[in-house]
């Protein structure tokens, strides 16, 4: 829910959980649509191109890394810039307040 509430927000950090749990919610609901109805997948996809892009931006800010990284995803489909991009993904939040904003897990 929280990945749609910010739809366009490219600003503000996101925690773990939050970018995982929509990245499943993304692919199981894409896997369903493509099996129901190609073209239907296709524009759900299309749908998520924005939000999936944000919170991806917002997760790399939460471990203090630009989120223009997400652009190996698109400049090269090699498989050393898609594990440094899983694992940064994966990496623990960064502590307290930082260039990004305050630490989305602590209560403001």
């Amino acid at each position: 829910r929280l990945g749609f509430q910010h739809y366009f927000d490219f600003r503000s950090r996101s925690t773990r959980a939050e970018y995982w749990l929509l990245l499943l919610f993304v692919i199981l609901t894409q896997q369903a649509l493509n099996v129901v109805n190609i073209r239907i997948g296709i524009l759900f996809g299309l749908a998520v191109l924005i939000p999936g892009l944000a919170l991806g931006t917002r997760r790399l800010h939460d471990i203090n890394k630009s989120g223009w990284w997400l652009l190996m995803w698109f400049g090269i489909f090699l498989i050393v810039p898609v594990i440094v991009l899983i694992a940064w993904h994966t990496k623990r939040s960064d502590e307290g307040t930082n260039k990004y904003g305050p630490d989305p897990r602590q209560a403001t």
